[in-house]
């Protein structure tokens, strides 16, 4: 049986990589983290600046296949709130940087940002706190961008935060066909209709067409 294709995931965000790792359990692949490879952390990090999700996927996939060697699978998501025009879009994980000091844990950079997003809406009124949640997903050798696909799912924002599953904004996303946020769904209730599930599912698809060629 031939040995299964490893693929690098660009994150050291240990949710992110298990969600992946579930969804892509199925393709016939190894997938690790940043961790895995890296855990001296001593690969730089790029830039992510590029004004688009897509940009900034395909910009870390290549960054980080160069560095590994391996193929790599970057995915840059985040949270478009309509009343705030979009934001905080691609910089959903740092929105509320200025407001955590610079060795801040995961933990507390979340609730800085969930924070500052409830600060932003206080005044929004419940029918115009519309938003999505968006992922775009890229696969790179190193060389070229081998596949991409992207997901969302839509919501509102909370006004208070609700559940104790999963990271990020997902306390504060309320999902009314399921009448909960997205941090009071089971691992697997999220991983069926997330952005990221949804992106991962499609990915997996040609990532099988890509392995069969």
């Amino acid at each position: 049986m031939a040995a299964r294709r490893r693929i690098v995931l660009a994150s050291r965000n240990p949710g992110k990589v298990r969600e992946i790792r579930t969804i892509l359990g199925e393709a016939g692949v190894e997938i690790v983290g940043l961790d895995d490879v890296d855990p001296a952390g001593a690969i730089p990090q790029p830039a992510e600046d590029a004004p688009t999700f897509a940009a900034n996927a395909r910009d870390k996939a290549s960054a980080y296949a160069q560095a590994t060697g391996c193929w790599a699978l970057a995915d840059d998501s985040g949270l478009e709130v309509d009343a705030l025009g979009g934001a905080p879009g691609v910089r959903s994980a740092r929105y509320a940087a200025d407001d955590c000091p610079p060795d801040a844990d995961k933990k507390a950079v979340d609730a800085a940002n969930n924070a500052r997003l409830l600060r932003e809406l206080a005044d929004v009124d419940d029918e115009r706190r519309t938003a999505r949640f968006v992922c775009h997903l890229a696969l790179s050798d190193g060389k070229q961008t081998l596949i991409e696909a992207t997901g969302t799912v839509d919501g509102r924002i909370a006004r208070r935060p609700a559940g104790s599953n999963g990271f990020g904004y997902d306390p504060l996303f309320h999902l009314p066909e399921q009448g909960c946020t997205a941090a009071e769904l089971t691992a697997r209730q999220k991983n069926r209709i997330s952005h990221r599930g949804r992106a991962a599912r499609q990915f997996a698809r040609r990532l099988r067409e890509l392995l069969d060629r």
